[in-house]
Parts: structure tokens; sequence; C-alpha cells
């Protein structure tokens, strides 16, 4: 007997737990519970340094952003970036040793070289383009008008932080809209824009790397070589540029600089749940609201039953680990990159969550009889 699918609720198509056995049912139930309680070790993580909003104290709410802007500055008025990037971190008592430690020239070679209007504009319609990317991507995914404004109005909760001009030089804020610009216009039959938008990102932020090496992975197991391939030229571009950046780096490193304590924060699941709360407007939430909300996306992205819905649950599942294990207080930042479609996720909880609970209530059973004539 073959178990009735119901129709869906927002969605065009099934939801991946529709038509589920009431044993997988309870268990994808069980699974759902034990990460919403999981989310509640957020309040066991430490908060990142609170920020006072004042304009006077600017210089040590936002010190990294005054860090690039001064580089920006100090390259626009024709300071070589490796040079005005050594001294200004020796200024704020930053650490200089290893390479990582210095940003790729990137962003702020292009910033030096427009003025600062033309680079907010571009800011703009690069977070325009990640949402119209988004909308077509999305619009065929649910069945009427209401869903898909839902699903719009959580992109741009997710989109919140990267249009707010005074992060304009932190390289999260690209790097991060260009992830999610890669992922809306990833086609399996189409993928050079999205690995050309993955490509800039690494190229802004290095740490973005991890995207690219998953994005691979995933089309490797998805039986698609030639994408597979793109995606590792793409890697090996960013490699290349590693090299000369580390070299470059070499030349205006002293030997009595300081070096970064490392990567090593271990602060667990509980630090990346914070760090989705404070890089979205779940930050407009109270924590006992926002972090249950966030295991409610991540569950919302692994219903979606669309090759895209898991892509980005194996990128933000991938993103809380390297945050669990090697994120400190002050690298919760790097939560960014992943921030702007996660709150999307949240669109797809109510098919999802319907079809594992139909699963677990259908208690029909077969019963087999042999005749004997």
């Amino acid at each position: 007997m073959m178990r009735r699918t119901l129709a869906p609720v927002w969605l065009t198509q099934p939801s991946r737990f529709a038509g589920t056995t009431p044993r997988n049912a309870w268990a994808g139930l069980a699974a759902l519970a034990v990460l919403l309680l999981a989310t509640l070790l957020v309040f066991a993580t430490p908060s990142p340094p609170a920020a006072t909003r004042t304009p006077a104290d600017r210089a040590d709410d936002q010190a990294d952003v005054v860090l690039y802007e001064t580089i920006i500055e100090n390259v626009r008025h024709g300071g070589h970036y490796y040079a005005v990037a050594a001294d200004a971190m020796r200024a704020g008592n930053y650490p200089l040793k290893p390479f990582v430690t210095f940003r790729l020239p990137t962003l702020a070679m292009v910033q030096a070289s427009v003025p600062h209007g033309v680079v907010v504009v571009l800011l703009y319609l690069l977070a325009a383009a990640v949402a119209l990317a988004w909308y077509a991507r999305l619009a065929p995914a649910f069945a009427r008008p209401p869903p898909r404004i839902v699903a719009m109005a959580l992109l741009a909760g997710g989109l919140m932080a990267f249009v707010q001009r005074d992060l304009i030089a932190f390289h999260e804020i690209w790097a991060g809209l260009f992830i999610a610009l890669s992922l809306a216009v990833y086609r399996p039959e189409g993928w050079l824009p999205s690995v050309a938008f993955g490509l800039a990102a690494t190229l802004i932020r290095e740490t973005a790397g991890l995207y690219l090496a998953l994005m691979a992975i995933l089309a490797l197991f998805g039986g698609q070589r030639r994408e597979a391939t793109g995606w590792m030229i793409a890697g090996a571009i960013l490699a290349i540029a590693l090299a000369a950046h580390a070299h470059a780096v070499a030349d205006v490193v002293r030997p009595l600089d300081p070096e970064s304590p490392g990567w090593s924060g271990r602060l667990g699941f509980g630090f990346f749940i914070r760090t989705m709360t404070v890089s979205t407007a779940l930050i407009l939430a109270p924590l006992w609201v926002a972090a249950p909300l966030v295991g409610l996306a991540l569950f919302g992205w692994a219903a979606w039953r669309d090759p895209l819905g898991l892509r980005v649950l194996v990128l933000l599942a991938a993103y809380a680990a390297v945050l669990s294990v090697f994120g400190r207080l002050d690298t919760f930042y790097w939560g960014l990159l992943v921030a702007p479609p996660l709150l999307v996720g949240l669109a797809f909880v109510p098919d999802g969550v319907r079809d594992l609970v139909a699963g677990a209530r259908d208690t029909r059973r077969i019963t087999v009889k042999r005749i004997i004539r």
C-alpha cells in the first residue's frame, strides 16, 4: 500500500519529508527537538563585546572597520597597501603573524580607486542583485504570493547588516553578499556564474574558500565532474593569490611583530547560534526567541526538496562547525559569510513540520495473509 502524500501547505512541491515512514518521521521530529534544545546552548556562550552606539566611541565599537577605513584612506593617498596595512595594524596593536592576519588587498584597492559615494552605490546594487536573484530562484518554489512575500521578508532580515554604510569597509559584508549571489544563480546546467561570484567572495575574504571546497565536493557527489572542475580551478586561483599575498606580507613584517593567539576558541554550537542572531534581524528579538528560530531555519533548509536547499544546509552546517571549533569572541563576524540566506529557511518550516507530523501519525499497517486452498 502506497503512503498518500498530502498536498503542500506553502510549496509547489512536497517537502523532503513528505511520505516518510512513521519510524523515520518520529526520528526526524526527535532530531528537530534535539536541534532546538541545542540552540539553547547560546545561553552558555559569552557575548561579543557590546557596542555603545555613540559616535565618540566608534573607534572602540568598530575597531576593525576603523582599521580598514584607515588603510583605504592611506592607499587612496598613494600608500602601498602592505606597508600602510602593517603600519595601521601596529598602531592598533593588531597581530601581524601569520600572514592571514592581513586581509587580501582586493577590497581596499577597489575602494581606494573610486569615490566613497560610488562604493556605497556598488554595495546597494550588489544587495539589490542578491535580492532579485533570490526572488527569481524562490518564486517557483511557493504556490501563492503570500509565502513568496514572507520568504523575501525573511531574506531582507538576513540582509539587514549588509546595507549599513558604516560597515562598507568590512570584508565579510562584501564576501557574504557574493556567496549569497553565487548560491542564488546556481544551476546544475549553468554553474559558471555561480563559480565566478564564489571566486569573487574568496578574493575579498579568503575564509570564503570553504564555500568553494563544499561546492566542489557536492558537485563530485552529484556526478557533475565539469562543474567540480570549475570549483577546483577557482580554488587553485585562490591558492595562487594567497601565495602571492603571503610573499608580500613577509616583506613588511618584522621579527618582533606580535603573533595571533590562534584560532581555537572551541566555544561550541552555542557560539554559532549567537553569531547568527547578531548577524541578522534576529538581533532585534529576545535571545530565547531568536536562538530557536535559527534552529528552525536550519530545519527548513533541510526540508526543501531542492538541490539548492541541500547546498545551503551543508554550507551553514560547515560554518557552524568552523565557528564552534575555531571561532573566538572577536571573530564572531565570520558568521556574516553565510548569514544572508539563513532566515529564508523558516519559509520551508510549515511544510516540513506538517509532513513529519503526518508521517508520525500514519499508523496504517499492511497485513499479509496466507491463504491455503
